[in-house]
């Protein structure tokens, strides 16, 4: 997961290349993404490169148009890490996630 410590980046910088990178890893265009969670692929575009804060309930969409799990977390003193894993189990379309190993 990508992480936010004391203030050195923003956190829609993270946000950003973690919706960038779990896109790219499950096959995605920026244009399905944005079809699949109801968005502009303008508006995805603005999203990975971190020029924009989506809202929780952007995030939720984002999730579940790339079929996985969004883990934020937060501590004290502004450290904030953010990543994508796999949904596991059945997905919408009768397919399996695998969940990804951490190690």
């Amino acid at each position: 997961m990508g992480t936010v410590d004391g203030g050195c980046r923003k956190l829609e910088e993270f946000l950003g290349r973690a919706v960038r990178d779990r896109r790219r890893e499950v096959g995605m265009t920026q244009a399905r993404l944005a079809e699949l969670a109801g968005m502009s692929q303008a508006a995805i575009s603005r999203l990975e490169r971190g020029r924009c804060l989506p809202t929780l309930h952007l995030l939720e969409r984002l999730a579940a148009a790339l079929d996985s799990v969004l883990l934020v977390a937060i501590e004290p003193r502004r450290r904030v890490a953010v990543g994508f894993r796999a949904c596991p189990g059945p997905r919408a379309d009768g397919g399996v996630s695998v969940a990804a190993s951490d190690g």
